[in-house]
């Protein structure tokens, strides 16, 4: 496989209609958003859809959620040990796990090893940075009570937890920004190949991701940038090429709600001519 030689960086515009984008656990399970109304999705939460599409590829993932493990381990300790078997020191640990599993060397990730002289742990730095997703605009949350259960028996009492309640976001556009860096990439073994996983796991991020909260349809990928510099820095740096993209209402006295409520333009970068690709 080709090693990766140009730096690359990417932006890509998500649009939410009534869904939770992503519920904050400490706020009741309601759409994430800032002082300022603006809606976010986590970094986390990018990565975890991200680990699913790669799944989806048939890639070997080390961070796999419970309800899509596919190799039989019940936590990433047992996962860790039975691939590590005979690993003796942390380069060779490093190696293995960037060769065995695509989040690895996506990502990085840090691993509990134990030596015969002691205890210390193995951390691999990925080449795949992802930024927190915000929105374009503030969002309105709304929350509609639901009935979460129902008596499974005649003459029961109705439980405690039998309603409950429901949050999305009316409508957002949110943008993904993130880079690929060429020196952390030759160190995990992340190749041109990987990279391009990557792009079509961003473009498809949300294929075989839907639920009750975000409901088939809810949330997309309008258009997905990908600058490929012509060296291992980049032509520019990575805050500027992002600045590239303006995203702002038609109409500043209203709440945008929908795409087409909104003016995408792309300011010129010499030399440096992305990618644009529409959604699936």
């Amino acid at each position: 496989m080709a090693a990766l030689s140009n730096k690359i960086d990417f932006a890509a515009l998500i649009s939410v209609n009534k869904a939770n984008s992503n519920g904050d656990p400490l706020n009741g399970n309601r759409p994430r958003t800032d002082y300022n109304g603006l809606g976010e999705i986590s970094d986390v939460c990018i990565k975890r859809k991200i680990r699913n599409r790669m799944q989806d590829l048939d890639y070997a993932i080390f961070v796999q959620s419970d309800d899509r493990c596919d190799d039989g381990f019940k936590g990433l300790s047992e996962r860790a040990s039975a691939a590590m078997k005979g690993v003796k020191d942390k380069e060779t640990y490093a190696k293995t796990a960037c060769e065995t599993w695509m989040d690895v060397r996506s990502f990085g990730q840090v691993f509990a090893f134990k030596s015969d002289k002691s205890g210390v742990s193995v951390g691999v730095r990925g080449p795949v940075s992802v930024h927190q997703a915000v929105s374009i605009s503030p969002v309105e949350v709304e929350s509609i009570q639901i009935t979460k259960s129902v008596n499974g028996e005649p003459g029961e009492k109705r439980a405690s937890d039998t309603m409950g309640m429901k949050h999305f976001v009316r409508f957002g556009l949110y943008m993904i920004k993130g880079s690929i860096n060429v020196q952390l990439a030759e160190k995990t073994g992340f190749t041109q190949e990987d990279a391009e996983v990557i792009k079509k796991c961003l473009r498809t991020l949300f294929v075989n991701d839907a639920s009750s909260a975000r409901p088939e349809g809810s949330m997309e990928v309008v258009k997905l940038y990908w600058w490929q510099h012509n060296c291992k820095d980049g032509q520019y740096s990575s805050a500027k090429v992002h600045r590239s993209i303006h995203v702002t209402p038609k109409d500043s006295t209203a709440l945008p709600s929908c795409v087409d409520d909104y003016d995408i333009t792309l300011d010129e970068l010499p030399g440096l001519v992305p990618e644009i690709i529409d959604g699936i």
